[in-house]
């Protein structure tokens, strides 16, 4: 599933705002490990994304290596400010190029007012040959200057909750972040689970 290198590995999908003109841009990024709702997905990967947004509508595609194969999602919505509160609604396919998952679709929702944000995925899950399964993702983030904290949990046929605890700059145009998850067992099995998180990205403008 698609983590978004804006300030490290925050799982916030939806963050688009209302903008005045169309723009068009690209990003590429590197993780020490690709985590995706306090899950691990890879040890070392590498991503890269392409993005639209006029008017508040935006549309996008996101590829990221996960061993077998790759991740490769695709999403669109609509994102708006009203005074101090930001809105956003929309969809999100994660699909795989090998037999790592099967696929995820998701409607999402985000709100956010000053430094915090609320963001809901409300999801089925393919599952392979088993019987498909739904579940619900809620994240609560709170930012300020760089530093974020979120805590994620899962409810329906899905369980689990995480802490991911992180500061993300830009130095030279370049993002880097890092990211400490603490995920229970309930998400990851086993006692849990610790990982501190490298990660380093780059925007362009099309």
């Amino acid at each position: 599933m698609k983590a978004v290198l804006k300030m490290g590995l925050v799982a916030a999908l939806l963050a688009a705002s209302a903008a005045a003109n169309a723009q068009a841009s690209a990003n590429v990024g590197w993780a020490s490990e690709y985590h995706f709702r306090g899950i691990l997905q890879k040890v070392s990967s590498a991503s890269g994304g392409l993005d639209y947004e006029s008017g508040g509508f935006y549309v996008g595609t996101w590829a990221a290596d996960v061993g077998d194969g790759l991740e490769v999602d695709g999403y669109f919505g609509y994102g708006a400010d009203v005074g101090d509160f930001s809105f956003s609604v929309g969809y999100t396919g994660y699909f795989y190029t090998g037999d790592f998952d099967d696929t995820y679709q998701e409607i999402n929702l985000g709100g956010a007012f000053s430094s915090l944000s609320l963001d809901v995925a409300i999801g089925r899950y393919d599952n392979f040959t088993g019987p498909t399964l739904d579940y619900t993702f809620a994240a609560l983030t709170f930012e300020h200057e760089g530093f974020y904290g979120t805590f994620g949990t899962f409810s329906q046929d899905f369980d689990g909750d995480y802490l991911e605890l992180g500061y993300g700059t830009t130095i030279a145009e370049i993002d880097f972040g890092i990211a400490l998850i603490l995920a229970n067992e309930d998400l990851v099995g086993n006692d849990g689970d610790e990982s501190l998180i490298f990660t380093i990205g780059k925007s362009f403008d099309l």
